[in-house]
């Protein structure tokens, strides 16, 4: 579950889908072209000029149109040279020691030293994937045969002005990172603060008011620790339900989902959401991306944009809060205002809680409750995946056609309160409520599965 190096079978499950390589927002304006590692492969990604290849008489075939962004093997197939160096000419990348051209396909397209004459550039090919554009982030395809289609899920029909998207860095083991996002029982103690929450509404998971409570999410989770969690299997991965009864007769329903293989979608507020992947680097480390989207209004990317900056470093998107520095622990702060003493920032309480376990986490110590209910449901499903991939058999939220891919909406996510006994039915027509107030999601109720 843990390892995704090429010809893992994760690896090859992980490939099977579409995964995010980069930020748009990254790519310099003034040369678009950036190493990346994903998987334990590296990779070259670069928007494409828009000039089309002409060869001589000893070149090879010229290249064909395969989309604005392409992604190659980082190393020249000729002595190894780094193409993150190249110049991008004629739709291609051209490597700087001895001028061989490669296409977005990874074929050598020129080799100006050779003779005239020669075939030899037909004869070599450098690792390419097919890449494209969603909403602020370049999705690549890096497995077998023909890419899947596009799932409908809402973070890629949202208009990308009801968007933002985001990345950062963490050490360890991408599994760890997800399953934090997939627990729903540790935002009751490991967001809580100790006193009041200080933060802007916007951009700040958990400090939206919870309609109908007149309690910060921070508060409300932080005074009712002991959910009710339950799961149940979805088209797209699971959907796990965290249920607390503030009353005889008033419920707080939060939702979350797996998006199988390696994202999940959780609500953001009474209006926003946001889909994060978390993608292997190499086994002990891994980005994850987020596209954030709001049903309701416009996203004011510039602020989330600032927001987000101040907490990480450039170019690689490092946590400013990281191990070498305790996450900037602070044991004052710990006693008079945050659970953690990490600062306000709850993407840093995450990371700590993920990273402060190692790269890779020995989980046969761990001692898995009845709360745990769905890391054990997403570790069951994952190694059930695995087998059934290698097997040629269907796999969760991975659409063998456009028809399938049309199918699977959504996911909802949402935080709302309902009445106890008839939550199910009440928090599925508050979310076709919202979506139908939506200037971009009213056309897809019916669709959204809920």
């Amino acid at each position: 579950m843990t390892r995704s190096g090429p010809g893992t079978p994760l690896g090859r499950l992980l490939r099977a889908y579409w995964q995010p390589v980069a930020l748009v927002s990254e790519m310099p304006e003034d040369r678009p072209v950036k190493a990346v590692r994903v998987m334990s492969e590296d990779l070259v990604l670069f928007r494409r000029d828009e000039v089309s290849v002409e060869v001589g008489e000893g070149g090879s075939a010229a290249a064909g149109p395969t989309g604005e962004w392409g992604l190659v093997g980082r190393y020249c197939a000729h002595r190894g040279v780094d193409l993150s160096y190249g110049r991008r000419e004629n739709g291609g990348l051209r490597c700087l020691y001895h001028g061989w051209l490669y296409g977005p396909d990874g074929r050598c397209l020129e080799q100006p030293a050779e003779p005239e004459h020669s075939s030899f550039a037909e004869k070599v090919r450098i690792p390419s994937y097919p890449c494209v554009e969603h909403n602020g982030i370049v999705f690549a395809y890096l497995g077998a045969g023909d890419p899947p289609p596009f799932p409908a899920y809402d973070c890629f029909r949202a208009p990308e002005s009801y968007t933002f998207a985001f990345k950062g860095r963490w050490q360890c083991n991408w599994l760890q990172g997800l399953e934090g996002g997939i627990d729903p029982s540790h935002v009751s103690f490991l967001h809580r603060f100790v006193g009041e929450d200080p933060r802007e509404a916007y951009g700040q998971q958990f400090s939206e008011e919870v309609a109908g409570t007149g309690k910060k999410l921070s508060e409300l989770v932080g005074d009712n620790f002991r959910p009710d969690i339950e799961v149940e299997g979805a088209e797209h991965g699971l959907r796990v339900f965290a249920l607390r009864d503030l009353t005889e007769d008033v419920r707080h329903v939060r939702i979350t989902n797996l998006v199988f293989p390696n994202a999940f979608v959780v609500p953001f507020g009474n209006s926003k959401s946001f889909c994060q992947w978390h993608v292997p680097i190499d086994d002990e480390n891994h980005y994850w991306f987020m596209i954030l989207y709001d049903f309701e209004e416009v996203t004011d990317q510039e602020t989330l944009l600032t927001q987000r900056l101040r907490e990480v470093s450039l170019p690689d998107y490092r946590p400013l809060r990281n191990r070498t520095n305790d996450w900037g622990f602070d044991p004052t702060e710990q006693r008079e205002l945050t659970y953690t003493g990490m600062g306000l920032d709850i993407n840093v309480h995450d990371q700590w809680a993920v990273e402060s376990m190692g790269p890779v986490q020995d989980r046969t110590v761990e001692r898995l409750g009845v709360s745990d209910r769905a890391v054990t449901a997403n570790r069951r499903l994952l190694l059930k995946a695995i087998d059934s991939f290698e097997n040629g058999n269907p796999v969760p939220g991975l659409p063998l056609d456009v028809e399938s891919a049309e199918e699977l909406t959504g996911p909802p996510a949402i935080d709302t309160v309902t009445p106890a006994e008839d939550w199910e039915r009440a928090w599925r027509e508050r979310e076709s409520e919202r979506r139908k107030r939506s200037p971009w999601a009213g056309r897809d109720v019916r669709r959204a599965q809920c």
